[in-house]
């Protein structure tokens, strides 16, 4: 640091519990932003405690507070659930609040009162910067509206784009140094390469692309590879991302908005792309509240979204995060790129997902959704579903080209049954 610099030593971990008082809220990054060194003092202090919240999307670590080891002392509020919180929302341990991922910022500012935002970070640099690493998310866009505390870690990498937070900004920070989660991309199947086929070949070469993390969106990344001067604007940049990069294919130079930047909110993958992003100019973490704005999404042409759903009815709505009824996951960005794609000049919209499930024995189309699941994306929205048997395209279709479009798209077994289940419905 130079030395016009303000200089805050670092301090221990156990130093956050003196910033956090009674009813406090807490505002924790999701993925490897999650501080944890201070959230084990936070928990090793616990029984000093009284009704505090920690709001957090998607948290990767699991922990006794999440268990309901210290009551109402120490509580987790979630925005998204995880493989971590799905067991503990189920046993009332964890609250969810709905959200579009997009409103998270506005939904935070609403519900807290004087928040502290806990993050992990890389070590400030010669001007007294810190970097939020692989996140801006939504706690970003509180650098400046309220009190930080940050935990370094080596092993952290310094990213470029709205993520940065000075010396001047944190009322403290510690330092640490341990690996950060890794998330191998999934193999794809038989299924998603065939869905990944189908979507690639209706991208125009010079397009804007949002997708997601998972097999398919994986497959459908690796199908793009002799498409030319794509550009990215998604939520999550992964592994499938960077691959495109280093290949030259997204350039970014056709882009209306951050002309030749990888633009993304959150990073998630192997220790390969998070290296790969290390002092990388070419990307850049912005706050998810203009990421997934769909007004900021519309003003990109060519815009396409990717995203993958758990069930269809005939109709055309998409439960994306119940299963059966039971919550498994939430919104996040879906609804957000979903729309910004539909209000985008020439935008395309595709919801992906396979055929069926448990050995083809239940179709994920359906006539009806099941009593308890949610919608994630309208069916007004909704723009092309795929699955490996097709593509539906339903914007602008009739109930009845709806039902028949999407029957046709469903596994060859079910194709009866749901022909059935629409007539009796009156749908065709």
């Amino acid at each position: 640091m130079t030395a016009s610099t303000p200089h805050i030593s670092p301090t221990t971990a156990a130093a956050v519990v003196e910033h956090i008082g009674p009813d406090a809220d807490l505002i924790l990054p999701l993925a490897n932003g999650e501080p944890v060194g201070l959230m084990d003092a936070i928990e090793a202090a616990a029984g000093t405690l009284s009704g505090v919240r920690v709001h957090q999307m998607h948290c990767l670590h699991d922990r006794p507070y999440l268990h309901g080891r210290f009551g109402e002392r120490l509580r987790h509020v979630s925005y998204f659930l995880s493989h971590v919180t799905r067991p503990c929302f189920a046993a009332g341990t964890v609250d969810l609040v709905p959200n579009n991922f997009s409103e998270m910022r506005a939904i935070l500012s609403e519900r807290t009162r004087d928040p502290l935002i806990l993050a992990a970070a890389s070590p400030p640099d010669r001007h007294g910067y810190f970097s939020l690493g692989l996140n801006a998310d939504y706690v970003a866009s509180f650098v400046g509206r309220a009190r930080f505390f940050l935990e370094t870690n080596r092993q952290m990498p310094r990213t470029f784009g709205r993520n940065q937070v000075h010396i001047s900004q944190v009322v403290g920070w510690s330092e640490s140094d341990y690996p950060l989660i890794e998330v191998p991309p999934p193999q794809s199947s038989e299924a998603d390469r065939a869905i990944a086929g189908l979507v690639a070949e209706r991208i125009r070469n010079g397009s804007t692309i949002q997708v997601g993390i998972g097999s398919t969106p994986n497959a459908i990344l690796e199908a793009l590879g002799n498409h030319r001067d794509l550009g990215i604007h998604t939520e999550l940049i992964s592994d499938g991302v960077m691959d495109l990069v280093e290949r030259g294919v997204v350039t970014g130079v056709a882009k209306d908005l951050n002309r030749t930047k990888t633009v993304g909110s959150f990073v998630l993958g192997t220790r390969r792309l998070y290296d790969f992003l290390d002092e990388n100019t070419a990307f850049e973490l912005w706050p998810v509240r203009y990421v997934n704005d769909p007004r900021i999404i519309a003003q990109e042409s060519d815009f396409v979204s990717i995203n993958s759903t758990l069930a269809v009815d005939l109709l055309g709505q998409c439960a994306s995060e119940t299963v059966g009824g039971a919550y498994y996951s939430s919104s996040g960005g879906q609804a957000d790129f979903a729309r910004g794609a539909m209000y985008s000049r020439g935008g395309q919209g595709f919801v992906v997902l396979h055929s069926t499930t448990r050995h083809d024995s239940v179709s994920k189309i359906v006539a009806q959704l099941t009593p308890g699941d949610v919608v994630t994306t309208l069916k007004n929205t909704v723009d092309k579903v795929v699955t490996e048997w097709g593509v539906a395209e339903l914007r602008g279709r009739s109930i009845r080209e709806r039902a028949h479009a999407l029957i046709d798209i469903a596994h060859p077994a079910h194709r009866a049954q749901l022909e059935a289940d629409a007539r009796r419905l009156a749908y065709i």
